[in-house]
């Protein structure tokens, strides 16, 4: 074992807690429907940017590069001043969703290079004009842009020209759980000397304000006995208060001399309301030292809950300097901060998160390919997060505080009063989406899975605990509205953990798969009582996370009373059945029991597919025997039925609800073995839904699939047209079809119109920041990708089709997975000329040394040229590409995919 996998055994077994301190601080805390107190719940507006520097959080913290405690007591991050911005860069900046002319945006570069699954080692860059940053120029040019025209990025707005910025980066080494080495190392890029106050912070969050008779915690000027030596000391709680997450008192060892400037994380009521402050010192005192040199705005005693070390650096062109600090529980008399040993952890710690990746990261693959990998792995490390969130006492409001207004209680997430989160959770992206989704975290959790299996099974099992599921069964969705619906893929997720997991260790966990499959069932009772609008079988559910993917917003009532049946949200539930089917046969294996409910999820996976093709009574088919695809079905009047004509990811969707049966499994288990061969006897069209093909050693596999054999090569021919779903980059959400030929329908006397836009939205719908008509998304891609290779395994190379679509080179299912999955991961590889697609068009970033090898994992991918689009950062499922990355080139991941698309069996 690597000492990596030492920490995690031992953290694993409640040994040792190496996960204590972590990255789980947010990049932006602001705008959140968490600090929302409004009374028509506009986040965006209630909490700004621009109050956050002066306005205590109620619900968590954000920073630069910061790390936390578990439960976020004590934190730490970076803040920065190149002597000209008017504000200190304390937090990542970015336009809210009524700034930006596509939705919300960050407006900033950073990067996460490293990362271990216990955090032992960090590493993170952040670039830092030397000019005054453009906040207003931001502003107003992305607010006179419409939404046909790009965003206006800072790059555009010239301030790295000359290379007049500084390279910031961040490590963080632990030499225990508890005592942790801090490595600032500041570059000045530019051709002429800067200086740059780099001021590492360290403060409390406040807990004190809300809740009464909470004890206030302090941090305190600590005179360390070698008085000579070359550091100072900040120590926490000095009169002994304990913590929640920790107890006992920290040292903050700050190597050189520098200055502290201490003071209160408290709001500032005079800058805010016009109240005078009780205290003086106030949660934007270091700001208005440091950038208005009010010597009186910090607390000459030494003392308080907020603290900046403050380091003065000037920088010859080309220079670099490092700055050393270290956080721990070990007191100044037992240690030398900064000897010769400082820098030797920090070595051995990079050696061995080395060493860790060399045992996940196939060696086979190019030294491109490990870095993308490497740095995909570090972002969803990077974006765990603390996320807190009491929605009964959010609601009520805090009695320390004015009450909420009486809308609150009709409003946002009012039904969701049992709902109470407290742990460290994955999110999508630190910025843009700083709180979980439920369908993000189950693929978060799949590429989690090969580098902390422990940490994808808790997160998996955590949505499902009484006080996150709804007592009705569902799974909450996000924190801006958990009542939506997201894709059923937690069945999905869960399974390949386990999979993953058995493969890398040799044992599979069945405790937590049983868990899972308990829980899962009733949420899909919750599906099956409240989204099958007319008892058919056939599902709506909304949106389903494709935000704009359909003529109109699924997730609101149609204007005339009309309904839709929904080809995805239908095929999402007959994926969901073989999922739980699968689960279930596994369970089977060592109790039988389980058989007898594996028999109904086979019942009502027949019924799903049945109504997916043949709607009874009316006799309405999802299906379009004339175009080959399938399509979302417009209910007016209970007697016009009109398919909505648009391709679009909706109409693959139905290729993810597939599976292989075989029975050597089968056979011992009787009582599923009768009920199956009672509907093969029994139910007419049986044999177009599931397919039996039989093995020379008497073995039979039996395929269960929406898609049958008549329609697969019908929808394949689609899919895989160039001037249609097929990209060099992969898959589009939307065919380019509509380009030519865009879809309108009127209702109510609107006109509504689909057409093929690649980039970002020109529609407002959902708020205009994500884009489903024509982008390429990895989760759906993925999930295509999975189920040929399935179809495959049926199969095998009896069955090819042209790829692409009119080229006459005809592949087998398995060869045409491999090369989407290829497509995929060019988006992010250098190609012959040394450019990354993901980079787009932008030549600082394709050719520059200092960032060309820095990757950003985009939200989606322009359905043209793979440029990145929407949030920058969503490592969380575009971070699926270190799982294709992983596959391609190791021979261990072809055989776990294999094991996972030919199973049960």
């Amino acid at each position: 074992m690597t000492p990596e996998q030492e920490r995690l055994q031992q953290t694993n077994a409640r040994q040792v807690y190496w996960k204590r301190w972590g990255p789980y601080i947010s990049e932006r805390a602001w705008g959140t429907v968490r600090e929302d107190y409004s009374p028509d719940g506009t986040a965006w507006d209630y909490f700004t940017h621009d109050q956050a520097r002066s306005k205590a959080f109620r619900w968590g913290e954000d920073g630069l590069a910061g790390i936390c405690d578990r439960h976020q007591q004590l934190c730490l991050a970076m803040v920065l001043w190149n002597g000209q911005d008017a504000i200190v860069k304390e937090r990542l900046f970015g336009l809210t969703g009524e700034e930006g002319n596509h939705g919300e945006d960050c407006k900033e570069y950073y990067y996460y290079l490293d990362n271990t699954p216990t955090h032992s080692y960090m590493k993170y860059l952040y670039k830092y004009p030397q000019a005054a940053y453009p906040y207003s120029q931001l502003l107003a040019e992305n607010r006179r842009r419409t939404r046909i025209d790009p965003e206006y990025e800072l790059i555009d707005t010239g301030i790295f020209d000359q290379d007049r910025y500084f390279d910031v980066f961040v490590e963080y080494a632990k030499a225990a759980p508890e005592d942790i080495y801090i490595r600032y190392t500041v570059s000045n890029r530019g051709p002429e000397e800067a200086t740059l106050e780099l001021l590492p912070t360290l403060w409390f969050r406040n807990t004190w304000s809300w809740t009464p008779n909470t004890p206030r915690p302090l941090l305190q000027n600590y005179m360390p006995a070698h008085a000579s030596l070359n550091y100072r000391v900040v120590q926490t709680n000095p009169d002994g208060n304990k913590l929640s997450s920790f107890d006992g008192p920290r040292w903050l060892y700050c190597a050189g001399q520098p200055e502290f400037l201490f003071t209160e994380n408290e709001t500032n009521t005079e800058r805010l309301y016009g109240v005078p402050n009780i205290n003086p010192y106030v949660k934007d005192s270091i700001n208005d030292y440091i950038v208005h040199g009010k010597r009186d705005a910090i607390n000459p005693a030494g003392q308080g809950t907020k603290v900046a070390v403050h380091y003065h650096l000037t920088l010859a062109p080309g220079e670099t300097q490092q700055v050393q600090l270290r956080l721990s529980d070990r007191p100044p008399a037992d240690l030398l901060p900064f000897d010769e040993s400082f820098g030797e952890v920090i070595v051995q710690r990079q050696k061995e998160a080395d060493d860790f990746y060399a045992t996940v990261i196939p060696d086979s693959i190019s030294d491109d390919a490990k870095a993308v990998q490497r740095q995909a792995f570090a972002g969803l490390l990077w974006s765990k997060q603390f996320y807190y969130y009491d929605v009964k006492t959010w609601l009520a409001g805090d009695t320390t505080q004015p009450p909420p207004p009486p809308q609150r209680l009709s409003g946002r997430n009012h039904d969701w009063t049992h709902l109470f989160n407290d742990d460290i959770m994955s999110m999508p992206d630190t910025w843009e989406y700083p709180w979980y989704a439920a369908w993000d975290l189950a693929f978060h959790c799949v590429a989690f899975a090969y580098i902390d299996a422990e940490f994808a099974k808790e997160q998996l099992i955590l949505l499902l605990r009484e006080w996150y599921m709804h007592p009705n069964g569902q799974i909450p969705a996000y924190e801006w509205a958990f009542g939506d619906v997201n894709p059923p893929v937690h069945a999905w997720g869960a399974y390949h953990v386990y999979k993953i997991e058995q493969q890398l260790t040799g044992k599979g966990d069945r405790d937590f798969l049983e868990k899972v499959f308990q829980k899962l069932l009733l949420n899909f009772t919750w599906w099956v009582n409240r989204k099958d609008f007319e008892g058919q079988n056939v599902f709506q559910g909304g949106f389903l996370g494709l935000d704009n993917i359909g003529v109109f917003d699924r997730n609101m009532p149609l204007p005339d009373g009309s309904h839709l049946e929904q080809s995805d949200g239908t095929s999402w539930m007959g994926m969901y059945c073989l999922n739980m089917l699968t689960i279930a046969l596994e369970l089977a294996r060592e109790d039988v029991a389980y058989s007898d409910i594996a028999s109904k999820f086979f019942e009502h996976f027949v019924y799903i597919a049945h109504a997916m093709n043949d709607l009874a009574p009316e006799g309405i088919e999802l299906w379009n025997d004339e175009d080959g695809f399938y399509y979302d079905i417009l209910h007016r009047d209970h007697t016009i039925h009109i398919p909505l004509k648009v391709r679009s990811m909706v109409g693959l969707i139905p290729l993810f609800a597939i599976t292989i049966l075989e029975s050597e499994l089968i056979n011992t288990l009787p009582s599923f073995q009768r009920r199956m061969q009672w509907f093969m006897n029994n139910w007419a069209d049986i044999g177009e839904h599931v397919e039996q093909m039989d093995e020379p050693d008497h073995n039979k596999h039996f395929l269960l699939a929406i898609v049958n054999h008549h329609k697969l090569p019908r929808i394949l021919k689609v899919m895989l047209d160039e001037a249609e779903f097929l990209s060099e980059y992969g898959l589009r959400a939307l065919s380019r079809y509509h380009l030519e030929h865009p879809f309108t329908i009127e209702m109510s006397g609107v006109l509504h119109t689909v057409d093929y836009e690649p980039a970002e939205s020109t529609s407002g719908l959902f708020g205009g920041n994500s884009n489903w008509r024509g982008p390429i998304w990895f989760p759906l891609n993925y999930l295509i990708i999975e189920s040929l290779q399935t179809f495959y395994h049926f199969y095998g190379d009896t069955f090819k089709m042209e790829f692409p679509t009119g080229s006459g080179t005809m592949l087998n299912l398995e060869e045409i997975a491999t090369e989407l999955s290829r497509r995929l991961t060019t988006i992010f590889l250098r190609d012959e000329s040394g450019r990354r697609p993901v980079n787009g068009g932008v030549e600082k970033f394709q050719r520059d040394p200092h960032w060309r090898d820095l990757i950003l994992f985009y939200e989606y991918f322009h359905g043209d040229n793979g440029a990145g689009i929407g949030a920058s950062h969503q490592t969380g499922w575009t971070g699926l590409v270190a799982s294709l990355l992983l596959h391609s080139g190791s021979s261990h991941g072809q055989e776990l995919i294999h094991e996972i698309t030919k199973l049960p069996g």
